[in-house]
């Protein structure tokens, strides 16, 4: 296996040929029918078994969600599958020249232009170009420029363009060089680098970390009609319920494939875990029913075969674990005093930095039953206008005028790196609370989810979902009438997300929430303001609403403004309906062929993940199978060509009428 990386080790891709047998040979991606095999591996690290014994098989195509409990090797499993990592025991079977891309780092802070970073992100498409400036023998230049093609070379920059536009770039930030932005955007140019690159297995480890709610719900679409195959590690529920169709869970140190979105996993782990518990208590009841026995009749003679019967029943039965998972602690945020309505209002108030406003006459109220989320793309003024909800910024113009009374909680994600990282929680707690005995203070980090043996271990040796319950715990521990939370669960598992779902529903004051996860948005507020050219405006649709029409608006800004065209007089609706008649029954003819061919390799795949085929059983029927779906992936090719050529003759007789 070589590793093939650029010299910023911006990406990587790991491949099973030579570089150069990626131009000689046909491409794999879009027409590979094997799988990603993973059989009876282990793993340690500094004595700590990660996995044992744990298999799996991932046949190509498939879009699959990583989950687990934070610390259980999710990201470790990743590093095993590019071999950044040897195994222990086991091995990992990757076809044959099957290109894996994942991000390694943010981009580099170089001279060269958002595009031309990410163009320089498919090494195959930079390799060829240079070798056609310098190709003297027909027959390679022939090979050359065939397969440029075949990659869609001579589109790749409005690709590009198109994938940094769905990540927040303007055409304007496009052309700008990458030193000129921060770290947190030069990884969304790394990752949009990785998705132009498109390689046959595509690894994400928590994208939407460094990404704002628009990015993700971006992101969401784009993964959803991603060409090949997706391992993507997330927390994001909304996410794994949209863009995958296969969950892989990994605990207790195996790993456990599920057929369906997250919820679906969900469901079925939960029915599994309640029968496992009816089978452990009902074997329980068994073992008893049969220990009374032989502990009656052991000692009588007419009953000590039937005692000696049942004590070796008890020996051969294999105990039944009881399916429970351990609890997640919750969140538990004190109840605040009532104010009276409004505790905060905004009037004709502007904000900013060095006398630069960012936001501009607003008119704000917020009382304490309010649940509300701010929308808006990264850098229009979110954080700011939390900033000045949560006193942290002063008004440069109007008035902003609180409850006497008003206490504010703020969390900020970059307050998670501000704890004391050689002090323990305790320690944190006691500065807020002095005299308060060692009992009630360890009581109130019970509270936050903080147990007796994280409270006495230093912060920096917490996890980062530790570290966040902690942040959130001093956040809280007043009382506040208002909580301001400016991404919250960045650190947290799924689990703790729910948890602070159902935290915030009982909480009794005022929320105001930042956030890239759409189904904590939706779970928690009731009020949408969209933070957008300076100004703050209630949104009043819901957040599906507002995803088609950020969705529109970042299709739109990719298409070059069409020259006005001069107005003619318009045929009848009946003279257009003749005319557009045969086209429409063209395009409706094609639609049919196409839905039909779809339906036949959702058929192939449903019978691809059935886990009987691997077997010896049916040695030859996963071949054939493999066979029928490469065939129909190549009718589906046509008949897409078919069904977008019918669509843009349409478009034509359309523009003509």
């Amino acid at each position: 296996m070589v590793l093939i990386s650029r010299p910023t080790n911006t990406w990587k891709f790991i491949w099973k040929a030579p570089i150069h047998s990626v131009i000689d040979t046909p491409h794999p991606i879009g027409h590979c029918t094997r799988m990603l095999k993973i059989d009876d591996i282990s793993y340690s690290i500094a004595g700590r078994q990660l996995l044992a014994g744990a298999s799996t098989t991932i046949p190509s195509g498939h879009k699959v969600g990583i989950v687990g409990r934070n610390g259980t090797g999710k990201t470790t499993l990743f590093k095993l599958i590019t071999g950044e990592l040897g195994l222990d025991d086991g091995s990992i079977d990757i076809p044959k020249k099957m290109r894996i891309g994942g991000i390694a780092q943010e981009a580099p802070a170089s001279d060269a232009s958002l595009l031309e970073t990410v163009l320089e992100a498919d090494t195959e498409r930079t390799e060829l170009l240079a070798e056609a400036e310098t190709a003297t023998d027909p027959n390679r230049i022939a090979d050359i420029h065939g397969r440029l093609a075949d990659i869609d070379a001579y589109s790749a920059e409005a690709r590009a363009a198109s994938i940094l536009s769905g990540l927040g770039f303007s055409a304007a930030a496009q052309a700008r060089p990458c030193h000129e932005f921060s770290g947190g955007w030069r990884m969304r140019v790394a990752l949009a680098g990785v998705l132009f690159a498109q390689p046959d297995i595509l690894m994400l480890d928590e994208p939407t970390n460094y990404l704002d709610l628009e990015g993700t719900i971006w992101l969401e679409t784009y993964l959803r009609k991603y060409p090949h195959s997706v391992l993507i590690i997330s927390h994001d529920r909304q996410l794994l319920n949209t863009s995958v169709n296969a969950i892989l869970h990994l605990m207790d140190k195996e790993l456990t494939l599920y057929q369906g979105n997250y919820d679906t996993f969900d469901a079925v782990r939960r029915a599994k875990l309640a029968e496992q518990e009816s089978m452990a208590r009902k074997q329980e009841a068994t073992r008893a029913h049969l220990q009374s026995f032989v502990d009656r009749f052991r000692a009588k003679a007419s009953k000590a075969k039937q005692a000696q019967s049942r004590v070796k029943m008890l020996e051969k039965m294999e105990p039944i674990a009881a399916g429970t998972e351990n609890a997640v602690a919750a969140f538990d945020f004190p109840t605040p005093e009532e104010l009276s309505p409004p505790i905060l209002r905004l009037e004709e108030t502007s904000v900013g930095y060095d006398g630069t406003p960012i936001l501009r006459d607003l008119n704000l109220r917020i009382d304490q039953t309010d649940r509300i989320a701010l929308l808006g793309a990264n850098g229009q003024g979110k954080s700011t206008l939390s900033k000045l909800l949560a006193d942290r910024l002063t008004p440069m113009e109007g008035n902003l005028v609180r409850s006497s009374k008003l206490k504010i909680g703020y969390f900020a994600q970059h307050q998670v790196d501000e704890l004391h990282l050689d002090e323990t929680p305790l320690q944190h707690i006691t500065r807020e609370f002095p005299g308060e005995t060692p009992a009630k203070l360890r009581s109130r980090l019970a509270r936050g989810g903080i147990g007796p043996e994280q409270a006495l271990t230093e912060v920096g040796r917490l996890s980062g979902g530790q570290k966040a319950r902690l942040s959130l715990l001093l956040a809280t521990v007043e009382a506040p009438h208002l909580l301001i939370l400016d991404e919250p669960t960045n650190h947290l598992d799924i689990e703790s997300r729910e948890a602070l779902v159902f935290a915030l529903a009982a909480y009794e004051g005022a929320v105001i929430l930042v956030s890239h996860d759409p189904h904590l948005v939706n779970a928690v507020a009731d009020t949408l303001w969209l933070v957008k050219d300076g100004e703050v405006n209630v949104f009043t649709e819901d957040l599906e609403a507002y995803k088609k029409l950020l969705l529109s608006e970042r299709g739109v800004a990719d298409r070059a403004e069409k020259p006005k065209k001069v107005k003619k007089k318009r045929l009848s609706h009946g003279e257009q309906r003749k005319i557009l008649a045969p086209f429409k029954a063209e395009v409706t003819k094609c639609e049919e062929r196409l839905n039909k061919i779809n339906e036949i390799k959702e058929k192939i795949d449903l019978a691809l993940a059935d886990p009987e085929i691997y077997t010896h059983s049916e040695p030859n029927r996963f071949e054939s199978l493999s066979k029928k779906r490469a065939e129909a992936d190549e009718a589906i090719q046509k008949a897409e060509s078919l069904w977008m050529q019918a669509e843009e003759e349409l478009e034509k007789a359309r523009a003509r009428l």
